[in-house]
């Protein structure tokens, strides 16, 4: 069952300009440093904060709240598996508005697409609840 979708369009260039305007302060207010480390490491430095950036907002309107009701931004992060696929994790509030709208005898599973195609970055979050148990197994 699908308990929330969100998505979210950023602007590469607005990032870049905000990076440029507030460097460090922008960096660590928004992103953890496993973000952070992903990205510097990257061609595309503003590219990837921006998808980072359109993450965070695509989730917290999965989650139901926008970034208005106490959701912090790091409360919501991506790491990448080793294929290069993407993984949302939710911390703090997130985790404890997740924990809240999740069915109970279901768990939670937070699906994540990033892409961009300059100026674009764009992100589209869907939680999905999922049977924890599929029911008695036949012999």
């Amino acid at each position: 069952m699908i308990l929330g979708i969100g998505t979210d369009l950023a602007n590469i260039d607005r990032i870049q300009g905000t990076l440029d305007r507030f460097g460090d302060r922008f960096r660590n207010r928004v992103f953890t440093e496993i973000e952070q480390s992903k990205a510097e490491r990257r061609a595309d430095v503003a590219g990837t904060y921006a998808k980072r950036w359109a993450a965070k907002e695509a989730c917290s309107k999965a989650l139901g709240t926008g970034l208005a009701m106490g959701i912090a931004w790091k409360d919501m992060s991506v790491t990448n598996l080793r294929t290069g696929q993407p993984v949302m994790h939710v911390t703090g509030w997130a985790a404890d508005r997740l924990k809240e709208m999740t069915p109970e005898g279901y768990e939670a599973i937070i699906h994540v697409t990033l892409t961009d195609d300059h100026p674009w970055a764009q992100a589209f979050v869907v939680i999905e609840a999922r049977p924890l148990h599929d029911g008695p197994t036949q012999p």
